[in-house]
Formats: C-alpha cells, sequence, structure tokens
C-alpha cells in the first residue's frame, strides 16, 4: 500500500461544504494573523478525517452481525428497544459503539436484510457515551428484518456535539451487510438490539470498526429464539 493511500482516505460527499467552510474561514484567519491560520489549517484537516470514507472489508459469511461504526464498545448488556419501532417491550441485547470526534462516522449497515421501519425522534444532546443518551438524545432508529426472519434493530444516536442525524436508506429498502446507510456529524452513538437468544462477541472497552467487527453471530445454536 503506498503512502499516499494511508494519508488521503476518500471523503464523503456531505463532508465538502464544510471542509470549503473550514478552509475558507482559515485564509481568512491568515489574513488576519498567521498564527491563527495555521490553527484553521489543523481545524481544516480535523474535518477533512472526520468525514473521511474508507473502504471496509465486510466478513463474507451470512449470519455475522458487524459494527455498525467506528469506536469504542461503551454498553453491551440488556434494554428495551425504541419503543417507536413497534418491538415488543422487551430487553433485548443491546450493543453500544460510542463515536468521539475523531472517528469515522459513516454508519454502515450491521446484517444484510430488509429495513421494515424507520423512526426519527427529537431529543436531548448529553453526552452519547452515557447511557442514558439511549432514551433522551435525538435518534433515529431502524428496524432490519434478516431473509431468515431474524429481527433486529440499528439507532442513530446524536451526541454532546452531534446536531445532525442523517439517514440515506429507505423503509422498504434491502441492503447488505456493511453498506453505508446513515451519517452522523461531530461526535455520536449507535446501539444495535440483538434478537432474542444472541449472545454479543464484543467486551466494553473493545474498538469496534464499522462493517468488519463482529458483534455477534446469528447462526449459533438456539441464537435467533
Amino acid at each position: 500500500m503506498r503512502m499516499r493511500d494511508v494519508v488521503l482516505k476518500p471523503m464523503h460527499p456531505d463532508g465538502r461544504r464544510f471542509v470549503a467552510i473550514f478552509a475558507a474561514v482559515t485564509l481568512a484567519l491568515f489574513v488576519i494573523a498567521a498564527p491563527l491560520g495555521w490553527i484553521g489549517v489543523l481545524l481544516t484537516i480535523w474535518c477533512y478525517y472526520f468525514f473521511r470514507d474508507p473502504e471496509r472489508v465486510t466478513p463474507a459469511r451470512p449470519g455475522l452481525v458487524v459494527s455498525p461504526a467506528d469506536g469504542i464498545v461503551s454498553h453491551v448488556g440488556p434494554a428495551v428497544p425504541p419503543a417507536e419501532l413497534g418491538f415488543e417491550a422487551v430487553p433485548l441485547t443491546r450493543v453500544s459503539v460510542f463515536m468521539s470526534v475523531f472517528d469515522c462516522h459513516v454508519n454502515r449497515m450491521p446484517v444484510a436484510g430488509r429495513i421494515t421501519a424507520i423512526a426519527y425522534r427529537p431529543g436531548t444532546f448529553v453526552n452519547a457515551s452515557l447511557d442514558k443518551a439511549s432514551e433522551d438524545n435525538e435518534r433515529n432508529a431502524l428496524a432490519i428484518k434478516t431473509e431468515s426472519g431474524a429481527r433486529l434493530a440499528v439507532v442513530q444516536i446524536a451526541g454532546l456535539v452531534a446536531r445532525r442525524i442523517l439517514c440515506f436508506a429507505a423503509q422498504g429498502d434491502r441492503l447488505e451487510t456493511g453498506q453505508r446507510f446513515g451519517l452522523i456529524r461531530f461526535g455520536s452513538r449507535l446501539d444495535v438490539y440483538l434478537p432474542p437468544g444472541v449472545e454479543p462477541a464484543v467486551a466494553v472497552g473493545q474498538t469496534a470498526i464499522a462493517g468488519e467487527t463482529v458483534i455477534a453471530d446469528l447462526t449459533v445454536p438456539g441464537s435467533e429464539g
């Protein structure tokens, strides 16, 4: 792999105008004072890397659930899925991945399947690493049904800095594992609610890579309830 490919990553189209704004401000800062301009250069580079959208190699075996986001696994445990998705009000295993402002924020499908429901709910903007963020923060929830009939949910949650959740998918779409479906700007979190009986394959504190890190396996006997 060439050094250029290591340093220069593809950028998501949604980030182009933000990088342009940062660059314009940087030029203005150079006019005011050179030291301020160099700070602007660093911030512009950070903005470019925030919106990076690298290719990922997704495991090919059917039934694997992969992380929908880059970041740190912040919570693993039982929780009731968002009521707006129509799931039964019983706890399912929830795996939460917290994205800092330095992580790639492109969201990817945790499993192949059809999106049966999408529900947006406004809310607050507390730190996304806190457990209560799943209940209180602005969120966009998707229900997914696999070909084998398993039902999962993935929830985009806005964080302390994030103010904009983007979802590129629509109800009825059938997407593949690892396929891009959304983006959250500037620090946030993704929750995955696994089907009854499915055991998580990750632990709190583990680093996850969107589209690559396996967080569960639906093919384990009895895993789909």
